[in-house]
């Protein structure tokens, strides 16, 4: 019977050392895997299903009040932020058009859609901190150490997928979509929509940018190798581009070219990353 992707997180949370069977009932885990980040019960048994489900509750709430404080310190902010934005995008209107609002609530909300998108970004480390503690008791002891690394990479290519749309991304969307104005056809966009396809890709690309993060984590668990990467790397460009396609909206050949080079560049920088911290080349060791 397949296990679902809950089951087989909380088969990986549970698993045990390598070369160590299992006969009768579970026993405790070996002193270098038993840590303040071990969610075990009392009696030293690994967690059932219903422990692995209460415990992503306990860090997506925590994830959601990191959020929720990111959030409100942006709305401090929220005229600076709102001018970061948007003046970029004023900018480059054509000659006598603006950015308009033809709702009531428009403009209130675009604030708060605002404040929120910048709250991701300042909550970004805490987020992916509640990330690791949710996995980290399916690690062992000397793969513990990877935790500040992991959280300083995530949080740092996250923000810097975030700002090249910002700077080099949307505008270069923004210009391509504003440039269909003619003597009886005048682009004046509402902000609603506008602000929509900007937190849209910012979001993509700032996921996107995980991929080194994520993949040194699979490397330290043993899921991927560097050769299993290098040989579907075909593959992987083949699904970049599609996918860069699909996110893109302007359908220009430019402006996918500029979502899928970063993606094969932080492929490639995947593979680095596994084949120098990949399982297999501290198995002697271990």
């Amino acid at each position: 019977m397949a296990l679902g992707p809950l089951a087989k997180l909380a088969a990986f949370r549970n698993r045990t050392p390598p070369g160590s069977a299992e006969v009768g009932p579970a026993r405790p885990d070996p002193p270098d895997r038993i840590g303040d980040d071990d969610l075990e019960g009392d009696d030293g048994g690994r967690m059932s299903f219903l422990d692995h489900l209460d415990e992503l509750r306990r860090r997506l709430v925590a994830a959601a009040l990191s959020l929720a404080a990111g959030t409100l310190v942006a709305f401090v902010f929220i005229n600076r932020i709102f001018d970061f934005i948007m003046r970029p995008l004023y900018d480059k209107l054509p000659a006598g058009s603006k950015l308009i609002y033809t709702e009531p609530t428009e403009a209130f909300m675009l604030n708060v859609k605002i404040a929120l998108l910048a709250g991701i970004v300042i909550a970004a480390p805490l987020i992916m901190w509640q990330l690791w503690l949710f996995i980290s008791p399916g690690l062992y002891a000397h793969e513990k150490r990877f935790a500040l690394p992991f959280t300083l990479m995530a949080s740092v290519f996250f923000v810097g997928g975030a700002a090249f749309n910002h700077y080099i991304l949307f505008p270069l969307a923004w210009i391509f979509l504003a440039g269909f104005t003619t003597d009886y056809m005048m682009f004046m966009p509402r902000i609603a929509p506008v602000f929509s396809l900007y937190a849209m890709l910012m979001l993509a690309m700032g996921l996107i940018f995980e991929m080194p993060a994520v993949v040194l984590v699979l490397a330290r668990m043993g899921l991927v190798t560097a050769g299993f990467l290098w040989r579907h790397i075909k593959y992987a460009i083949l699904i970049i581009f599609v996918a860069s396609a699909v996110i893109t909206p302007t359908g220009d050949m430019v402006t996918q070219s500029l979502m899928a080079g970063p993606m094969v560049v932080l492929y490639l920088f995947s593979i680095g990353l596994a084949w120098v911290f990949g399982k297999k080349r501290r198995r002697t060791g271990e």
